[in-house]
């Protein structure tokens, strides 16, 4: 019964990454974007499929701009590119510490590092180093802390979710395994349900970049009513729309704390299932 869902589902995100790399290549969305999205569905299958649709996939064409401008679609946005690129270094790290035979806090912490170094210096603060205009350590210091956020959530719902599910279903399956690859698949998809509030306070008080518009000055649908400025990557990190900053919010500093303190649930509750 299990082989035959893991086939299935497989099956269904090969399909699914195929779509959506033929798809978005004509999405008026920043490149990295573009990548981001193909590799949630490579992660997470249909339902990353069904994120792009209705989240990033342009309705009409010219209504890019306006389709995208929704706050849930902003912090799909940022959500989403959070999971692409620290999912990246989570995976890496997976596959070493099986190859390795690392196993509890030593895995864990392998895959955190990873993770959290891919993301931040990669897919943030290198792809996105034009928000900084173009200063790639003035980047590194603005994403810094908003990766660091995002990450304490994906982490927190991803470690129960993958041990719980190891424990149950794949006990000994290493990379070579089916299991191991959708035991990982279950644990990005949990862990971006459970970062995705976290990336709504962020991209709400002006902290992460949500989901926006590329085009070039000349492109033809480019609706009458966007401005020069519109037109491609935004130059700080903000929403291409969505509204005003959030008022009387928690400082970061707090929302670290509250984060460090869901990575720690995540860890207890993990424990918890395994039994250790």
């Amino acid at each position: 019964m299990l082989d035959g869902v893991m086939l299935l589902w497989f099956a269904l995100a090969g399909l699914s990454v195929v779509f959506v790399a033929t798809d978005i290549r004509t999405t008026p969305a920043h490149p990295v974007m573009k990548w981001g999205f193909i590799l949630l569905v490579a992660y997470t299958g249909v339902f990353g499929l069904l994120l792009y649709v209705l989240g990033c996939r342009e309705p009409l064409r010219g209504t890019h701009e306006r389709f995208v401008a929704a706050r849930w679609r902003q912090v799909l946005g940022s959500t989403m590119h959070c999971v692409a690129g620290d999912g990246v270094g989570i995976l890496a790290g997976a596959v070493i510490a099986s190859l390795i035979t690392l196993t509890g806090p030593g895995e864990l912490a392998l895959e955190y590092l990873l993770g959290f170094a891919f993301g931040w210096t990669v897919f943030q603060a290198l792809f996105m180093r034009d928000m900084a205009g173009g200063n790639y350590l003035r980047s590194l210091k603005m994403t810094f802390l908003p990766e660091l956020l995002s990450m304490n959530l994906l982490m927190a719902a991803m470690i129960p979710a993958m041990m719980s599910l190891r424990a149950s279903i794949a006990p000994e399956a290493g990379p070579g395994d089916p299991a191991f690859w959708f035991v990982m698949s279950m644990a990005l998809l949990a862990g971006f349900i459970v970062a995705y509030p976290m990336n709504w306070w962020l991209v709400a008080n002006h902290l992460k970049h949500g989901m926006f518009t590329v085009r070039t000055a000349d492109d033809p649908d480019t609706p009458d009513d966007v401005g020069a400025k519109d037109v491609g990557a935004p130059d700080a990190m903000a929403p291409s729309g969505g509204g005003e900053t959030m008022s009387h919010t928690p400082p970061i500093w707090a929302m670290v704390a509250l984060s460090t303190l869901a990575l720690a649930a995540g860890l207890l509750l993990a424990r918890a299932f395994v039994g250790t």
